[in-house]
């Protein structure tokens, strides 16, 4: 999964990293916007990885978060957020586990 993003140093040594991802299950929620909070870089790269997004990797700092993306994530207790992108501004940041559920089976018409 190639990830277009960036990161940036927070004061207490910690960084937020965004990362633009293809969405999960065959990219049919398009692609998100992902935020983590982590010690480092590479720490949040492996929790992302430990939550099954295996081949996720940062290249370069080309789309580092917003203060408002900072914001969200300094604020969230999980430290992990995601929107769809490109976000309206109707759309929330939820929490990880919201993503990586399995999409609600389509209902049958009869």
């Amino acid at each position: 999964m190639g990830a277009g993003g960036g990161y940036t140093r927070q004061p207490d040594g910690s960084v937020v990293v965004a990362l633009w991802l293809p969405g999960p299950h065959g990219g049919e929620r398009g692609p998100v916007r992902v935020l983590v909070r982590a010690a480092n870089r590479a720490r949040a790269l492996t929790r992302l990885r430990n939550l099954g997004l295996r081949a996720v990797y940062l290249r370069g700092n080309a789309a580092p978060p917003t203060p408002d993306e900072v914001t969200a994530v300094l604020h969230h207790p999980d430290g992990l957020l995601w929107r769809p992108a490109p976000a309206a501004e109707w759309h929330l940041w939820r929490p990880i586990a919201a993503l990586l559920r399995p999409p609600p089976p389509h209902a049958a018409v009869t």
